[in-house]
């Protein structure tokens, strides 16, 4: 009997349906807390009983098993398919069932302008009521650092003056590529990492990008780390000789814990984030608790707007804080628009990115005559003349569409037109840096950033492997007029001073997000701000 034209039809629209009935997903299953009365050997075993009750086999069950959460967390993570995991949270005892979702990371004069340098240098002096001074600059305090990791050998996490490991502390320095128990000291007291639900999802670690082991390779765990607690280390300044000064964390004296659950997300650079899963997480955070920190510190946020019930640092940090553990973290870099933020769980201190009262002052000169003021860390400089000025939209390749034209996105631009100018860029789509590269691909001599509506006065600046410099909305459009006004635009990019002292400060980041929550509208948020 032949079939019908409709029934093969309706067929191939059923073909998905039940490849996300079979297809498995690494889902995150949790009861809640634990009542106390069971050993970290039963709670596994009734972890795997759960399993049991919908796979086809015991050893399929025990296989199928990432992480059991059995410190403060009470919940498991295992591969299972869409149906088995619709039965489990039909049971009465679980509390929420919900697939693994990947996360990101969210990207020195701070302290000064916020008066704990001058604390710093006087400190055990008069002032007796000052709250740093009654912390005792964070001594003895145990941080949880969950992060991509940590750069042991980073003069800011030297341990030199430092006294005995707190008594409490019970957690471990695990070993692994490039990392071994001498990486730990009397300030990095301990170091783990967890990699299953991330390998679950994108397949073996490539251990070219990143080292199976607490040791950072992206930089941005040692960053936080050193911004926390770093020590204080003196006379020292950005890629060429920028901010000089000393450098120090806002609590030099408090002892960091490493929990590495961020890594590399295949065929993307860095400077497009890293890759978190809650499985991952949900497992260094119940490890964090049982080990003994004071405090969590997580600059990690989803992509989307999750409910508490469904959102891994949520559930950790409820239960971080039942334990008289505080957990800070990032408001997310994706402002200035409404419903942005993340992190808002009423029980999270959710922390924002304000300005300082130290800018990189740069100029871009113009034919015409005109002189408009900008920022810049280059540390490569043009030759004293004028060069010729160019926006990305008459220098891309045939290709690029209308709404990219000057966006610099990478292999946007044509060596052939580019070479030799100066490039005018919009912000908007793409990485600041990533637009730099371009630019210095195509064989551009200077990359100049500008602002669009959104962002505003605020500018962003980075170190550019090129003459560079980053202007707000308002000398952004004189340069796109002055260019559109001319056939031979020309241009001179100044090198930068730094300059402190400078007013309004501080403001809010243009980048930083704001609320409401997008998960409930009654959370203003955000609860605390930190200096840039």
């Amino acid at each position: 009997m032949e079939k019908s034209p409709l029934s093969s039809f309706l067929l191939l629209l059923l073909i998905p349906v039940l490849a996300s009935c079979v297809e498995k997903q690494v889902y995150v299953v949790y009861f809640g807390e634990h009542s106390g009365e069971k050993t970290q050997h039963e709670i596994e075993e009734n972890h795997h009983s759960y399993l049991s009750s919908v796979k086809e086999s015991e050893e399929e069950a025990r296989s199928s098993l990432l992480y059991s959460y059995k410190h403060s967390i009470n919940g498991f993570a295992a591969l299972l398919t869409l149906e088995e995991a619709e039965k489990l949270s039909g049971r009465e005892e679980v509390v929420s069932v919900f697939t693994s979702q990947e996360y990101s990371l969210h990207t020195t004069r701070s302290w000064e302008f916020a008066g704990v340098e001058k604390l710093l240098n006087e400190f055990n002096a008069n002032d007796k009521d000052d709250l740093l001074v009654k912390a005792k600059f964070g001594r003895d305090v145990i941080v949880g650092m969950l992060d991509s990791g940590v750069w042991p050998e980073s003069y800011s996490l030297k341990d030199k003056g430092l006294g005995p490991i707190p008594k409490g502390w019970k957690g471990i320095c695990q070993t692994g590529d490039q990392f071994n128990t001498s990486n730990c000291n009397r300030k990095i007291i301990g170091a783990r990492y967890y990699v299953k639900g991330y390998e679950k999802y994108y397949g073996p670690l490539n251990r070219t990008q990143d080292y199976r082991s607490p040791r950072d390779k992206d930089g941005h765990g040692t960053h936080t780390a050193s911004t926390v607690g770093g020590r204080r280390v003196h006379n020292v300044a950005a890629l060429g000789g920028f901010a000089r000064g000393t450098a120090s964390g806002g609590a030099p004296l408090v002892r960091l814990a490493i929990y590495k659950v961020c890594w590399p997300t295949p065929k993307k650079g860095k400077e497009e984030g890293n890759s978190c899963f809650d499985a991952d997480m949900l497992a260094g955070i119940d490890d964090a608790i049982q080990d003994g920190v004071d405090v969590l510190s997580i600059s990690i946020g989803s992509y989307d707007a999750t409910p508490f019930s469904k959102d891994s640092i949520a559930i950790g940090a409820l239960h971080a804080v039942k334990n008289n553990i505080i957990t800070a973290c990032s408001a997310g870099n994706s402002g200035p628009a409404s419903y942005s933020i993340r992190n808002t769980a009423p029980w999270i201190l959710t922390v924002s990115a304000s300005s300082l009262d130290r800018k990189f002052i740069a100029a871009v000169e113009l034919g015409n005559g005109e002189t408009l003021q900008g920022e810049s860390i280059s540390p490569y400089h043009l030759k004293r003349k004028l060069y010729p000025l160019v926006r990305a939209g008459q220098v891309v390749n045939p290709n690029v569409t209308k709404d990219l034209l000057d966006q610099c996105m990478p292999g946007s631009l044509s060596p052939e037109m580019a070479k030799g100018k100066i490039v005018f860029c919009l912000r908007g789509n793409g990485t600041r840096v990533g637009k730099g590269a371009e630019v210095k691909r195509a064989g551009g001599v200077g990359y100049i950033l500008g602002n669009n509506k959104s962002l505003g006065e605020d500018v962003s600046v980075d170190c550019h492997l090129l003459p560079s410099i980053a202007v707000g909305c308002r000398n952004a459009t004189k340069i796109l007029k002055y260019i559109d006004s001319t056939k031979n635009a020309t241009a001179y990019i100044t090198p930068a001073d730094t300059v402190i002292h400078g007013i309004p400060a501080p403001h809010m980041a243009g980048f930083t997000s704001v609320g409401p929550s997008p998960v409930s509208e009654a959370i203003l948020k955000v609860s605390q701000v930190i200096l840039l």
